[in-house]
């Protein structure tokens, strides 16, 4: 048996979704299917249980593309739909599939309707859309499987030495923290604790996923404005302080922090991010 994950959005939009739809395949035993973007769809290599992707493009979506996915919903061992773009033509679509448990937020073709995620991390506010098979999601508790092979070879890439490793990953553009204070920082560590290595790593891309959540799940810290490589962090586990975001949005354990600058990261200074990385 089946289930299928309508997931629209970004790449952080599909990470968000990785510990639903895991919970989905161990609490029902469902072998899973995931229809995205196409840009997203290597996201879903870093996830066994997914069997298939099915490339959709929901904003842009051609009427080949809608043909193409009816044909692949109306496999009769779908048991479960979680549709999270719901909308007039999915809808439609989804009401001439086999598929008997239809779960959305909104929509004439829901068989469950449950109420759109608000607040908290938005790994967690997906927990409404499984209540209605009996999962229940802890997505604090998922953590990203990743090859021994594939942390070995980011180990390896990492600077050497035997102190902590720190990993920067600067979002880059006008509204970041600026250049000079992510260069600024390491210095000032080293001061304290001179054994400190670093390195300061490009914004993150749905093609590079696996290769990046390799590097965050070796480091034993991440510093980040980079809402793609933050995402890899709380689901590897990785302690983080996030530049840039509200801890409200954040999951409430050891190691992760947010600051979000009052909404301005040019005003935030150095020892205010030692002190969150406890450095201070």
């Amino acid at each position: 048996m089946r289930a299928l994950f309508l997931i629209p959005g970004a790449a952080v939009d599909q990470l968000r979704a990785l510990p639903a739809v895991a919970a989905t395949a161990e609490g029902l035993g469902f072998a899973i299917q995931v229809a995205c973007p196409p840009e997203q769809a290597p996201i879903w290599k870093l996830l066994p249980a997914v069997e298939k992707v099915i490339p959709f493009a929901y904003g842009d979506a051609t009427l080949a593309d809608w043909t193409n996915l009816l044909g692949c919903v109306r496999d009769p061992d779908f048991q479960v739909a979680v549709n999270l773009a719901p909308s007039r033509q999915m809808d439609l679509m989804l009401s001439m599939s086999h598929i008997p448990t239809r779960i959305a937020s909104a929509g004439f073709s829901a068989t469950e309707t449950v109420a759109a995620p608000s607040g908290g991390w938005p790994a967690q506010a997906l927990a409404g859309h499984l209540r209605p098979i009996g999962v229940t999601l802890e997505a604090e508790a998922f953590r990203l499987p990743i090859k021994a092979a594939a942390l070995a070879e980011a180990t390896t890439s990492l600077p050497a030495g035997d102190g902590p490793m720190l990993l920067l990953a600067p979002a880059g553009g006008a509204a970041d923290w600026p250049r000079e204070r992510w260069q600024e920082l390491p210095g000032r560590i080293r001061t304290t604790l001179p054994t400190l290595r670093s390195q300061v790593v490009p914004p993150a891309t749905a093609a590079g996923v696996g290769q990046r959540a390799a590097l965050v799940a070796a480091a034993d810290v991440l510093l980040s404005s980079d809402p793609l490589s933050t995402e890899l962090a709380l689901l590897c586990g990785t302690p983080v302080v996030a530049l840039g975001r509200s801890p409200s949005t954040l999951p409430e354990r050891p190691g992760v922090q947010g600051l979000d600058g009052a909404g301005d990261l040019n005003a935030l200074g150095v020892d205010a991010v030692l002190q969150a990385l406890g450095l201070a």
